[in-house]
């Protein structure tokens, strides 16, 4: 562990299987920088390992900053987010979970798994608490045999409901 203070910049860095405990949220990686006022950011590089302990949600993470006010947290590079209690396993190269609004904006190669539905984008919107996903950027779902593509697709996960709006295509094969 390491330090360094001067006005305004304080920091405190933790390396090698660090680990940071700070409100409900559980962080693991080879390296963790907190630092700003009264400790308000926390960044985690390499082997980035983190679970949200009150809502049950786990991620994996190239770098994660978490800004512990906002509530907000930023994952880059090839990141995972598994929300156990909806039972949903988000892929994508960056994803930004807001924590008090409980909504994920996932960005670049997004994959969504979820029952028996595999969704695809560039671009997508996860609602925790509506249980709805937004998909757009090229978005295909696969539900069972089944395919869905358009400009912009919606999916209700509590029903598993499909909208397409656009250029819509697919074929069902039940």
């Amino acid at each position: 562990m390491s330090g360094g203070r001067a006005t305004g910049r304080e920091i405190t860095v933790l390396t090698g299987n660090a680990e940071v405990l700070a409100d409900n949220f559980l962080l693991r990686a080879d390296r963790i920088e907190i630092h700003g006022n009264d400790n308000r950011f926390i960044e985690g590089f390499g082997n980035v390992i983190g679970h949200e302990i009150e809502k049950d949600i786990f991620f994996r993470t190239d770098r994660l900053s978490y800004d512990r006010t906002l509530r907000i947290a930023r994952l880059e590079g090839n990141s995972t987010l598994e929300d156990r209690g909806n039972e949903v396993i988000a892929r994508a190269r960056f994803i930004e979970f807001d924590d008090v609004n409980e909504i994920a904006v996932l960005q670049v190669s997004v994959r969504l798994f979820s029952d028996d539905l595999m969704c695809r984008a560039e671009f997508a919107v996860y609602d925790r608490i509506q249980q709805t996903l937004v998909l757009s950027g090229f978005p295909v779902v696969h539900r069972n045999d089944d395919e869905f593509r358009a400009d912009r697709i919606m999916v209700d996960l509590n029903t598993n409901d499909i909208v397409m709006e656009g250029d819509v295509r697919g074929s069902i094969r039940n």
